[in-house]
C-alpha cells in the first residue's frame, strides 16, 4: 500500500529553499531537507528519508512512500523554470508585472491571487493531459 505524504516547498528569507514534511513519516514529525534550489532541497529531503528508512530498515512505514508536493510561489517557477511567468499570469487573469513582483520577492501574493494561479494550473494540467503527438 502506497503512503502519501505532504511535502511542502518554500523560498526561505535567507535565500535558500526548504523542503519538509507536513505529515509524519514513521517515528519522524518533520523530515525537512535544504538547497540553494528547489532540485537541492528536494535532493536533500529524500537524503532525509533515506536515512530514517536505514534506521529502521525493517519498519514497513518507510517503504512505498508517495509524495505529493506543496510550492510557494517563487519554489514553484524555481522548479518549473520553463514555464512562462508572464503568461501563466495573462492565463490567470493576473497583471504580468506584478505577478514578476512576485515571483522576485519585492511583493506578496495574497490568498486571492493564490486561488486564481491554482486554479490556471489545474487548467495547465488538464490540458497537457489531454494532449499527444
Amino acid at each position: 500500500m502506497t503512503k502519501g505524504v505532504k511535502v511542502t516547498i518554500e523560498y526561505g528569507t535567507d535565500g535558500t529553499y526548504a523542503c519538509y514534511s507536513e505529515t509524519p513519516i514513521g517515528d519522524y514529525s518533520l523530515v525537512a531537507g535544504e538547497g540553494n534550489s528547489v532540485d537541492e532541497a528536494k535532493a536533500d529531503f529524500l537524503k532525509a528519508v533515506e536515512a530514517c528508512r536505514a534506521d529502521y530498515p525493517n519498519d514497513k512505514r518507510y517503504t512505498n512512500l508517495n509524495f505529493e508536493y506543496k510550492y510557494d510561489l517563487r519554489s514553484f517557477f524555481n522548479y518549473f523554470s520553463f514555464l512562462n511567468v508572464t503568461e501563466i499570469a495573462k492565463r490567470a487573469g493576473i497583471n504580468p508585472s506584478l505577478m514578476r513582483q512576485y515571483n522576485s520577492g519585492v511583493k506578496k501574493a495574497g490568498e486571492k491571487t493564490y486561488k486564481k494561479l491554482s486554479e490556471c494550473i489545474e487548467k495547465i494540467k488538464l490540458e497537457l493531459n489531454t494532449a499527444s503527438f
